[in-house]
């Protein structure tokens, strides 16, 4: 097993979390991030919504993994990013 599910409280538009676990014994860090897209215009396409997905991916920090896409809330979406590890 590699991830552990976690639930997460209402998240503002960026959020980071930090979470320190043991595992084996061992300490680790693990960085995430979780961003909220948000859909201005209520009419927009979901072709439009997609490439701004790609978008926003793309350009995002290369120090930062894509994780999770969640499921659409009203006009918004949250994406989950996780530290890349050095």
């Amino acid at each position: 097993m590699r991830e552990i599910v976690l639930q997460i409280p209402t998240l503002d538009t960026e959020q980071n979390i930090d979470i320190d676990v043991k595992i084996n014994g061992r300490k680790r860090s693990l960085k995430y991030r979780v961003e909220i897209i948000a859909f201005e215009a209520t009419g927009v396409e979901s072709k439009d919504k997609v490439a701004v997905l790609k978008k926003v991916i793309k350009e995002h920090d290369k120090d930062w993994e894509l994780i999770q896409i969640g499921a659409p809330i009203t006009n918004n979406i949250p994406i989950m990013f996780r530290k890349r590890r050095d």
